[in-house]
């Protein structure tokens, strides 16, 4: 079916936010005037991305009726047979993550009127975050890959400027360009593959691709034996690991905390790290051909949601542990995409996404509350003081465990389930292990993390934060963390009703999707899986009986017991007995300050990237290169510049381009000025002569 939707209206799902941000950042730099009050940006981006959600509740009612769009807008370039159009492809999978994007955007947006407040940036903010929702949009609801690549490199532009919001402090402008020239490396690798996907099937369109994959499947790489699908969906994938930080890509993630916290729940929840995701999904027609690419997904999903997760055990800021949790997630949903299992990464997309932005939202409350500290340590005993963020924080946390009956369980269980029933292929089995060690590492840092935040004796105002550390920005005149005696305080009305809303999704709708996502036909052609040889959800579907049963039988199944595992662990270690961390650290302390220092990546970067410059110099100077540059090449630089300035500027731009066409257009003026006599007859003179002038020329 197709017909019923409009495709100017979706296309304001987009630009609606795009318009806010122009709004927002006019207002913020002073370029229309003395006007930029930050209630008028406000309005702005939140009524663009408002009309933008309501427009992708529009796009889910009819998709679900089984409608799609595939229409190009305009042809942005034609050369012979090639043309690079703009389009929209609106189906399920667009619409639901159209739907997961604007929302979270929304709540943000709202949170974000009480969190920047005091901030001197507060309208670049708004502008940015509203552009990052316009970019995602244009990602998602793409046809073609030029449009995908545009929306790539936008989100990397929008988490560059987001991330290093705070550009005056070093590690926040280290972390934003950190982010940037880690996603430009992969983002290369990934235009490599779109390269060779167009120089076999010579367009840029997803339905022309997706129809020429049988043949891309049989040609090679020309000079090797390679096969041509699985080199170029290899490229594509590294695309996605960079986007959706999977290991060893993932170390920018984690300094993205340097960002605001609303940034943080955006980038971690609704857009970034979910590009990654949704693009190998679009394109799962062609990932279906290769297995090679399916193991190495399978292997480095693994490798990520374990050892991420085990990061998380250890750390002692708030934001970070929350961030290597993302990572551990992601890790999640690269596993169902290595398993065939597409519509399941998505499902756990949607539901990460909701839960994933509340525990954010509510980590942001906390640190506010603390004056900025973001050290767990530091904290302790908030129940008390902010009752609602605690009851939302836990229901993220249980969410985030995959405690039955809660979303986050249906679509980690769902991966699990499909990754066990699936085809054996390279990794599954280490990947099984993987996944059903994870559940009880993400169950013992998520109660962790909540025990050490809500609960336990108050530890603020006695512990001075650690001066060194790099935390949140404060606002003018604050001290960093709680002074001996100080409480903390209370969020303003306007950043809890984010997380009330929130909470529901987190909560609900898991069970109340899974049917209609996992084993009914809300994607319909948008996912094509090769159930011959990858039946894991054909075999998921088969024993399915309802979201309820699915909850009641996992009580009795060893991820269960997993999860009480991990949550006993927790409790114990900091509820009951808390000195035995401690004793458990000097235990093990090569593997304590292995996973503190997380695995030494970081230094490992520095290091490659500091002796990769040291050796280049090496090579390139020898020495005495190095003295010929200083007496030849910059005395040759030099004397091209001043002959440059000379004739150039001074000659030719000011003395002929500025200064001669001054001299021209007044010349020019002086003689219009004359013809302007005021006299009548001068001007009936003219006309007379013009006349005449014009019947000669015709009647000649």
């Amino acid at each position: 079916m197709t017909g019923q939707m409009n495709a100017y209206l979706l296309l304001a799902a987009p630009l609606a936010p795009l318009a806010g941000a122009i709004f927002a950042g006019l207002l913020g730099t002073g370029f229309i005037g003395k006007l930029r009050h930050s209630r008028l940006s406000h309005l702005f981006t939140i009524s663009g991305v408002l009309l933008s959600f309501l427009i992708s509740l529009y796009a889910l009612y009819w998709t679900a009726q089984g409608e799609i769009l595939n229409q190009p807008i305009y042809s942005w370039a034609a050369s012979d047979d090639f043309r690079a159009d703009i389009g929209l492809m609106v189906d399920g999978l667009t619409a639901l993550m159209m739907c997961v994007v604007t929302f979270i955007s929304l709540m943000v947006h709202i949170y974000s009127v009480g969190y920047m407040k005091d901030d001197p940036g507060n309208s670049r903010f708004f502008a940015c975050i509203a552009f990052f929702t316009f970019a995602m949009l244009m990602l998602v609801m793409a046809n073609n890959f030029l449009q995908l690549f545009f929306g790539w490199e936008a989100v990397g532009l929008a988490s560059y400027l987001l991330i290093g919001f705070w550009h005056e402090r070093p590690a926040a402008a280290t972390a934003g360009t950190r982010a940037f020239l880690i996603n430009r490396i992969s983002d290369a690798v990934f235009l490599v593959g779109i390269g060779l996907l167009f120089s076999t099937a010579g367009s840029l369109q997803f339905n022309d691709l997706f129809a020429a994959r049988h043949e891309i499947a049989g040609m090679t790489l020309p000079g090797t034996d390679w096969n041509m699908m699985t080199v170029s969906c290899l490229c594509l994938f590294v695309g996605a690991m960079g986007k959706s930080a999977q290991f060893p890509l993932h170390i920018w993630l984690p300094d993205s905390m340097e960002g605001p916290t609303p940034v943080s729940a955006l980038i971690h929840a609704a857009t970034m790290v979910t590009a990654g995701i949704f693009m190998v999904t679009r394109l799962s027609p062609l990932f279906e051909l290769s297995e090679t690419v399916l193991s190495c997904m399978l292997i480095i999903g693994s490798i990520t949601a374990l050892f991420m997760g085990l990061v998380a055990m250890v750390g002692n800021d708030i934001k970070q542990v929350i961030a290597y949790s993302t990572i551990s997630q992601l890790g999640y949903m690269t596993i169902a995409l290595g398993t065939s299992a597409y519509s399941a990464a998505i499902f756990h997309l949607m539901t990460h996404a909701f839960f994933k932005a509340l525990l954010f939202l509510a980590a942001g409350v906390v640190i506010l509350s603390m004056n900025h500290d973001q050290d767990i340590r530091n904290m302790g005993g908030l129940r008390k003081y902010m009752p609602a963020t605690w009851i939302t924080a836990l229901i993220a946390s249980l969410s985030l465990a995959g405690v039955p009956f809660f979303s986050g369980f249906y679509s980690k269980d769902s991966i699990i389930l499909a990754l066990a029933k699936g085809h054996l292929i390279y990794g599954s089995r280490f990947a099984l292990i993987a996944a059903c060690l994870g559940i009880f590492v993400t169950a013992f840092y998520t109660f962790r993390l909540f025990f050490l935040v809500f609960h336990g004796e108050s530890r603020f105002g006695s512990i001075r934060p650690d001066p060194t550390a790099e935390h949140e920005k404060p606002g003018p005149h604050e001290h960093m963390g709680l002074l001996p005696g100080e409480t903390p305080h209370n969020a303003p009305r306007i950043m809890t009703i984010p997380l009330i809303v929130l909470a529901v999704p987190a909560l609900l709708i898991g069970g109340i999707t899974i049917g209609p996502i996992l084993f009914g036909d809300f994607f319909g052609s948008a996912i094509t899986i090769d159930a011959t040889r990858h039946p894991a959800m054909q075999n998921l579907a088969g024993n399915f009986s309802g979201a309820f049963s699915m909850a009641i039988h996992d009580l009795l199944s060893p991820t269960f017991f997993l999860l009480i595992a991990g949550t006993g662990v927790a409790v114990y270690f900091y509820l009951r007995n808390r000195e035995a961390p401690q004793k458990l650290a000097k235990k093990l302390p090569a593997l304590y300050r292995l996973l503190l220092n997380q695995y030494y990546l970081g230094w490992l970067e520095q290091k490659l990237l500091a002796t990769g410059a040291q050796l280049s110099e090496r090579l390139f100077l020898f020495g005495q290169l190095t003295n010929f540059s200083e007496r030849f090449v910059t005395r040759f630089v030099l004397f091209v510049g001043n002959v440059l300035w000379k004739l150039g500027e001074i000659r030719f731009l000011d003395g002929l381009i500025v200064t001669g066409s001054a001299r021209l257009i007044a010349g020019f003026s002086g003689i219009l000025r004359r013809m302007q006599s005021g006299y009548l007859y001068h001007y009936a003179f003219v006309m007379i002569v013009s006349l005449l002038c014009f019947l000669l020329y015709f009647c000649r």
